[in-house]
């Protein structure tokens, strides 16, 4: 199966401000970073898109030519719960500096961990690699799509943010049916 993983578009939040499900907005430069993202895909056929229901990604979805596109919960960002909208230089949490040492096994307050977004991700993948879909297209998060590339096997868990995707970055992997996704990426 080829998977098309798209990131959103550049948000309009100050850099240093933790968000992840909260619906930010988008910069005005919108229109001209998606049709670079739009020009990617203008050849592309899919015989399912699905998108994060936030609205950063469903809009891009809807630029892109895919205003039908499947909104699916499991394809949101980190929930960072308590954190979210706050400057991180400013967060009195001490539980951050615990999820500083291990956010794969530590939740934000109110939140989840990246195991749990890890968990999550890698059920819709499951279902999906079980589905007759040859082609699909997935409009989401950076964290989505580094979770997906863990799981496809390109990036190993331990280097998951060393390289986080680009806004509106297009990336194409392959994936082959396994009963079951490494068991590295399991919390």
């Amino acid at each position: 199966m080829e998977i098309t993983l798209i990131r959103h578009t550049s948000v309009d939040v100050p850099k240093g401000i933790c968000y992840g499900q909260t619906d930010v907005p988008l910069k005005d430069s919108f229109e001209q970073e998606a049709a670079l993202t739009a020009e990617q895909l203008k050849d592309q056929r899919f015989d399912k898109v699905y998108t994060s229901p936030l609205s950063r990604c469903a809009r891009l979805a809807d630029y892109c030519g895919y205003p039908e596109a499947i909104r699916d919960k499991r394809l949101m960002e980190l929930n960072f719960g308590v954190w979210e909208m706050q400057r991180f230089d400013e967060i009195r949490d001490p539980r951050l500096e615990e999820w500083y040492n291990d956010y794969f096994h530590v939740a934000a307050t109110d939140g989840e961990s990246f195991g749990m977004q890890m968990q999550r991700v890698s059920e819709f993948l499951d279902e999906l690699m079980h589905s007759n879909h040859r082609r699909v297209a997935v409009f989401a998060h950076g964290g989505v799509l580094i979770c997906a590339q863990i799981y496809a096997g390109i990036i190993p868990l331990e280097e998951a943010f060393r390289t986080i995707p680009a806004y509106g970055e297009v990336i194409r992997i392959e994936m082959h049916r396994s009963p079951e996704p490494p068991s590295s990426i399991r919390p």
